[in-house]
């Protein structure tokens, strides 16, 4: 009995340690890890959501843009627990390099400005990955399709990936699919008849220029999933400006 445990424990390490290197996408570009992030800051409220549904806690040493735009719930709080907010807003590369970080999940304007001190190519001098938000990639590749739930799940899979939580991140999304299967299929016996969804705007921020989600961001992928019709979902950007006139 002892050298069958033993065996299935250097089966088991073996299998884990033959998970690595990973190669994922981020934005076009190959990002390979030889083992999963130790020391990771998640920027920004979403970001960061998607990190603690993967229970990735224990990696993480800092958040960044979370107090500076939201105000979270105690569920949230509760989730970040002692991990510390390094920048309330935009991080500055100070900010990132005093916590020796080896990960920062961010992206285009989300963290980073391209050409800004804070970019995948700064980073990396000082042994920082950078994965890049996919909602966010269309800020340097205007061909990019209109944002899709995909984006989102693609994004927690590869964080999976990265962390060596593969079988987490495939549940997770696998729990998000059937929830959506089910809302799809009462949205469609309910829009029977009617042509259209219900008309949605999305208000995040602003008085004489509201701003809103466009084409390009995961919200409005969600407002069709949910049977809505985004009135600007044909504002191409993902996050931007428009005018009440608009609106009406």
């Amino acid at each position: 009995m002892k050298r069958l445990a033993f065996s299935l424990a250097l089966s088991l390490l073996a299998s884990t340690a033959f998970a690595f290197p990973v190669t994922v996408d981020s934005c076009g570009k190959p990002l390979t890890f030889d083992a999963p992030p130790k020391r990771a800051v998640i920027h920004d409220l979403n970001m960061a959501e998607m990190a603690f549904a993967l229970k990735l806690q224990p990696s993480i040493v800092g958040l960044t843009g979370i107090s500076g735009w939201y105000k979270v719930g105690p569920e949230f709080k509760a989730e970040q627990g002692a991990i510390p907010e390094l920048a309330p807003k935009y991080p500055t590369l100070e900010n990132l390099v005093a916590v020796q970080p080896d990960f920062f999940f961010a992206g285009w304007y989300y963290g980073m400005k391209p050409g800004g001190d804070v970019t995948p190519d700064t980073l990396a001098p000082h042994g920082i990955k950078t994965l890049v938000l996919t909602e966010s990639c269309v800020h340097l590749d205007k061909s990019r399709p209109a944002a899709s739930m995909d984006l989102l799940y693609g994004d927690v899979e590869k964080l999976g990936k990265i962390f060596g939580k593969e079988a987490e991140a495939e549940q997770l999304v696998a729990g998000w699919k059937a929830q959506l299967a089910e809302i799809s299929a009462k949205v469609g016996s309910a829009k029977v008849g009617s042509a259209k969804g219900t008309r949605v705007f999305l208000y995040d921020s602003g008085e004489d220029k509201p701003f809103t989600a466009g084409k390009f961001a995961i919200p409005s992928a969600m407002i069709s999933a949910a049977g809505g019709d985004n009135i600007m979902a044909d504002l191409e950007t993902s996050w931007g400006n428009t005018d009440w006139e608009t609106v009406a």
